[in-house]
């Protein structure tokens, strides 16, 4: 009778795991995780790439929140079910074999389906169409951004409409939504990471013949602080930039106005920006403390070239 209780809550125990593991896949987890602040994250995201990794972190932070209470439960109820009560030593037993399976078996199954979804959701995310809507070349230097609306792909295509950021002029991305925009990625000097918090990714931007490549659907208009995640050098701080999704129409407007050799903000008031809308409004260009906290301040008198 013992035996064939011990293998029924061996088979729950199983069973519970895998109901719990199959969560991380849970698309409706979403739901959960806007009343919880998302658990960490930024959000949902602005591309289906996102939505689709934030469902596998918000799935698997339910699941592992609900074997940590049971797993809680079980320590609180043994201490309180085998309290000592007095002097006599319990019986000792030297293992349950139902038991150990279930503690081996349970854990791998968990890990098992997480691995799963991880892995199809990554490979969805670093998957390359073979003609993108959109080629932008990310050149990334010391400490600013350049980004290159081009007519193909690889480093033979040809940059048509260019926007290069200043200290003075925070650099402004527009995207449209709906079309897969493909991104190039270079620098010229350091390595770099080029990050949009609300696409929920990031990669490196490195130097030399390797150009890094990832590709997003962006499907929400809007305006989104990007920053550099890769410690560069003394400015590092300062690299921002700013993300503006637009509509298609809109975003066909802008680059007719930068191809017929207008600035980025005439261009931006072309599509309907006006004023200090035709700058960056998520950020704003930093205090390089150039002059006031210089460690070897010109001379009395010195001439500055």
């Amino acid at each position: 009778m013992r035996r064939r209780r011990a293998v029924r809550l061996a088979g729950l125990g199983v069973g519970g795991a895998a109901l719990l593991s199959l969560l991380a896949g849970c698309s409706g987890a979403g739901d959960i995780g806007e009343r919880f602040g998302h658990f960490g994250w930024p959000g949902e995201g602005i591309s289906p790439q996102a939505h689709r990794m934030y469902d596998v972190w918000i799935g698997s932070t339910i699941a592992a929140l609900i074997v940590g209470f049971f797993v809680w439960g079980l320590i609180f109820w043994c201490i309180i079910r085998y309290r000592k009560r007095g002097d006599t030593l319990p019986a000792q037993t030297r293992f349950n074999m139902p038991m150990e399976i279930l503690y081996t078996v349970a854990p791998v199954l968990v890990v098992a389906v997480l691995f799963y979804y991880t892995a199809i959701v990554q490979t969805d995310v670093d998957k390359l169409t073979r003609n993108p809507d959109v080629t932008v070349e990310i050149v990334a230097f010391k400490w600013n951004w350049q980004f290159n609306y081009r007519d193909g792909l690889g480093e033979e295509a040809n940059t048509v409409a260019s926007t290069v950021g200043s200290t003075e002029v925070i650099p402004l991305l527009v995207l449209p939504t709906g079309k897969k925009i493909r991104f190039e990625q270079t620098s010229r000097d350091v390595i770099h990471s080029f990050w949009v918090p609300e696409l929920l990714f990031k990669r490196d931007v490195m130097p030399g013949s390797l150009r890094n490549q990832f590709e997003v659907t962006l499907d929400r208009e809007g305006r989104y602080v990007g920053r550099c995640a890769e410690l560069c050098g003394t400015y590092h701080a300062f690299m921002n930039f700013e993300l503006v999704v637009v509509s298609p129409e809109r975003f066909e407007q802008f680059l007719q106005a930068k191809q017929a050799g207008r600035s980025t903000q005439e261009a931006m008031g072309a599509i309907g920006y006006n004023g200090a809308e035709q700058y960056a409004t998520t950020t704003k260009p930093f205090d390089g403390r150039r002059t006031s906290n210089n460690w070897n301040p010109p001379a009395a008198g010195a001439v500055r070239e």
